[in-house]
């Protein structure tokens, strides 16, 4: 493999010559910089990229955390946050938290190191503290997603967790239901503790008590869906609808349901939240919350691209709010 002190030789000039054209830093005349890249290409040589990020303190990327790689909710912000880093000639790294604090942390370190202009952050589990603490720490701007912040130094894009809940939820009150199952999110993430809330708000609302065996916790994917629709279904538990609190979830009760012989709507409704493709175009087709997630995703990009261009910009969180989609597993009773 060849080194630089290969194309110095071959070009004729000195070391300091050929890091200057590599990095397009100082003063080098046009004929001798045509001469560097001549013998670079002549011996296939590519300057390392980690060790332009060292030598330029910026490596022209961003750097992309998501708290986990699974689903179409994902594919959809990773796409376009690719799209958008394209369009402005960066370079993504793209990495995950594994859903696990303490690796998002170890992630962001990382993406530091690498010498990345700014950090666009997916996590569910950092508390708004760590996510402070991490932006007084770390030398470069940090774009935060799926977390309110209130400081107005800080800059992030959110959800209205609590809205898409209550939207869903009011749907089913509207279709007169009352006992109504809520199968959570995780509850150790904010996400899944402000959905529930939006539940519990929605029924206060219309002074119906919250019956705690109605709610279950899931894990936001279609097997603990599945799973949990069968253990209510044995529990004897009486219900006449279930707000699932994501699509997955939802798409794995529709099964449970399906499989013991339940009719939807017929028998039972069925909402969720995130609007995925799959749900148009299962029988029968999803109702559901859509969750913004192009628009979002947008939005930090953009918010990050003039952070890293050094422009400054107003503080604090941008919230979007969700659209309920109606279709064919809610019905009145």
């Amino acid at each position: 493999m060849a080194t630089i002190n290969d194309v110095c030789k071959l070009a004729g000039v000195s070391k300091t010559t050929v890091s200057r054209v590599i990095n397009g830093k100082g003063q080098v005349k046009e004929s001798t910089r045509q001469v560097v890249f001549d013998a670079m290409e002549q011996l296939h040589f590519k300057p390392n990229s980690l060790a332009r990020a060292l030598a330029k303190n910026s490596s022209n990327s961003i750097g992309l955390i998501l708290s986990t790689f699974n689903g179409n909710y994902f594919g959809e912000l990773l796409s376009q946050a690719a799209k958008l880093a394209d369009q402005a000639g960066k370079q993504l790294f793209v990495t995950d938290g594994h859903n696990d604090p303490k690796r998002e942390i170890e992630a962001i370190d990382s993406l530091v190191d690498r010498r990345c202009d700014v950090i666009v952050l997916y996590s569910r589990y950092l508390s708004e503290q760590d996510l402070i603490d991490i932006k007084q720490r770390i030398p470069i701007p940090i774009v935060i997603i799926n977390q309110q912040l209130q400081g107005s130094t800080c800059h992030a894009v959110c959800f209205d967790q609590e809205h898409a809940a209550r939207l869903a939820v009011n749907q089913l009150l509207d279709m007169n239901h009352k006992q109504i199952v809520c199968l959570t999110s995780p509850l150790n993430a904010s996400s899944g503790v402000l959905r529930l809330k939006g539940y519990q708000d929605a029924l206060a609302q219309r002074n119906i008590p919250v019956n705690k065996a109605l709610i279950v916790q899931g894990q936001n994917t279609i097997v603990s869906g599945y799973d949990a629709c069968k253990k209510l279904l044995r529990s004897g538990v009486s219900f006449t609808a279930i707000f699932a609190c994501n699509d997955d979830m939802a798409i794995g009760v529709m099964k449970a349901l399906t499989e013991a012989g339940l009719k939807i709507p017929e028998d039972l409704s069925i909402i969720g939240i995130d609007n995925e493709t799959i749900g148009s175009f299962i029988t029968p087709t999803l109702s559901t919350v859509e969750m913004p997630i192009t628009e979002m995703t947008s939005t930090a990009i953009k918010m990050a691209l003039d952070l890293a261009g050094g422009k400054e910009i107003e503080g604090g969180t941008k919230e979007f709010r969700g659209k309920l989609i109606v279709r064919d597993s809610t019905a009145f009773i």
